[in-house]
């Protein structure tokens, strides 16, 4: 076998990134959790020393775990001074929770997908699936809070107005229906944007639901915003004026059952959204570094999630365009259409 030397050295290059990448993970969760890089940003430059006792840790580790940081790149490090700080751009990702580009919350999804890698290895195995019931507890915060960023900054100011008529029907008072909910981030900020009209979250995931329901009462939405258990295929039919489905239909075993639901439980004049993950219809179209992050996720938490439900579709979180047009028209949804877009969000109307 002939061995192109640079294209090995290129190959061992990227494969030494990814190493540290995968191993920094667990720092990056730590740090979120701790509160290590919100005070870094708040009060930097400082030593490990300084950092410890503003944040209540113990200076050798947070001494170690600065210098990994800042052999990532994650913060910077003057050696003239030996203190630690964050440039803006760092702090927009990983310190400030209400930033358009934070991602703090990825620690809580990587760390779930090796906690229950022996669950999906012999999923390969049986090709059976894993429920969102057999996972680890850090997947569903880590979902809401990687989620909550575009969703708060996307959702009511750009994907709902590129809806035909939507937000007319919101600001006079309209019924929504949130299915597959989760945690209800943006079950609440669509209700935050339109006291008129009325919410309704579903999720078939219980703990889902007692989170959502207490964010809701902490928030004082009273019986404008309500949580039930329900499948996409069982919630109660309230001729609702819109039905959303954020980045979870992908995750249905029954996508075109539910899709079917939503034509019997939606008003004649009703819309669905459907927010799925940027995927293009081609494989070779989605070899890139967001194609990469949701084949990746896939793998691990769509496709067993979708394969442990009845029937068992396992469209995947790159499932394109064309394949979600097909499921609408399957599921009696035929005026279909790409409202808008992001890098990572295809946002889809579907109607009667």
């Amino acid at each position: 076998m002939d061995v192109n030397t640079d294209k090995l050295n290129s190959f061992m290059g990227k494969m030494v990134g990814d190493f540290g990448t995968a191993l920094n993970a667990s720092l990056m969760l730590i740090g979120d959790k701790l509160g290590l890089y919100k005070t870094l940003a708040a009060k930097g430059p400082m030593n490990g020393m300084e950092l410890a006792q503003a944040t209540g840790t113990s200076e050798r580790y947070v001494r170690e775990w600065l210098s990994a940081q800042a052999a990532s790149g994650y913060v910077e490090y003057d050696a003239s001074s030996g203190k630690f700080s964050m440039q803006p751009e760092q702090a927009l990702a990983l310190a400030d929770e209400d930033s358009p580009f934070f991602m703090g919350g990825i620690g809580d999804l990587v760390a779930a997908t090796f906690l229950d890698e022996p669950k999906i290895s012999e999923a390969f195995k049986t090709g059976k699936g894993v429920g969102w019931n057999r996972r680890s507890e850090c997947l569903f915060c880590g979902t809401a809070r990687f989620f909550r960023t575009g969703y708060k900054h996307h959702l009511v100011q750009e994907w709902l107005p590129a809806l035909d008529g939507v937000v007319e029907k919101l600001e006079r008072g309209a019924k929504v229906a949130d299915v597959g909910c989760g945690h209800g981030v943006s079950t609440r900020l669509m209700a935050e944007a339109f006291p008129n009209s009325r919410f309704f979250g579903f999720d078939y995931h219980p703990g889902s639901i007692e989170a959502a329901r207490q964010a809701a009462k902490d928030t004082g939405f009273g019986d404008r915003v309500r949580f039930e258990v329900q499948s996409a295929k069982t919630y109660p039919a309230e001729d609702y004026d819109l039905v959303c489905f954020f980045d979870c239909l992908h995750d249905m075993g029954d996508p075109i059952g539910a899709i079917r639901h939503v034509r019997e439980t939606m008003a004649d004049d009703g819309t669905c959204m459907l927010v799925e993950p940027f995927a293009n219809d081609r494989l070779e179209d989605n070899l890139n570094p967001v194609g990469r992050v949701f084949y990746a996720a896939s793998t691990a938490i769509c496709t067993p999630a979708s394969l442990d439900q009845e029937v068992g579709m396992a469209l995947g979180a790159q499932a394109g365009e064309a394949r979600l047009r097909d499921v609408a028209r399957h599921g009696g949804l035929t005026r279909f259409r790409r409202a808008t877009e992001t890098p990572f969000n295809l946002i889809l109307e579907a109607r009667v």
